[in-house]
């Protein structure tokens, strides 16, 4: 019954979730959003020990490595650090569930996809010639298919 006097409440447009299956979900996005950092830190770690091990010499911290990486988690992606580091992101996201952090997420993918990434080709690219061709037909630029 509407009365003049008492204003109308607007429906929430939130989701409400029942009581218990919050409590099911609250551990499983908490444990998801974990294993998603440690596989992320776990193989940026992976890639800069391989780094530093194929580096000549001394371990010089530049944009375009002097040597061709093709070990490790670079046969089954060309960007395995770059990877990692969205799904540390990605964990994030989940984690806090902040509306700030996935628009963090989004600003860092879209740079590292469209001018990180083909910048840096170019220039591995520029650098190797026909061996990085030959490793950029064949490896994926993130995950999926193997191209022949």
């Amino acid at each position: 019954m509407n009365r003049p006097d008492v204003p109308t409440r607007k429906q929430s447009k939130r989701v409400l979730v029942p009581h218990w299956m919050a409590l099911i979900l609250t551990p499983v996005m908490f444990l998801l959003a974990l294993i998603l950092i440690g596989i992320g830190t776990a193989c940026i770690s992976w890639c800069a020990r391989l780094h530093f091990v194929a580096s000549p010499g001394s371990f010089e911290m530049e944009h375009t490595p002097r040597y061709l990486l093709v070990r490790g988690p670079y046969q089954f992606t060309r960007n395995p650090m770059y990877l990692s580091g969205m799904a540390i992101w990605l964990g994030w996201v989940i984690f806090y569930g902040s509306v700030a952090v996935f628009v963090g997420f989004v600003v860092v993918w879209v740079s590292v996809t469209f001018l990180v990434v083909p910048w840096e080709e170019r220039e591995l690219e520029a650098r190797f010639g026909e061996a990085y061709l030959r490793y950029k037909n064949t490896v994926p630029r993130w995950l999926g298919k193997t191209r022949r």
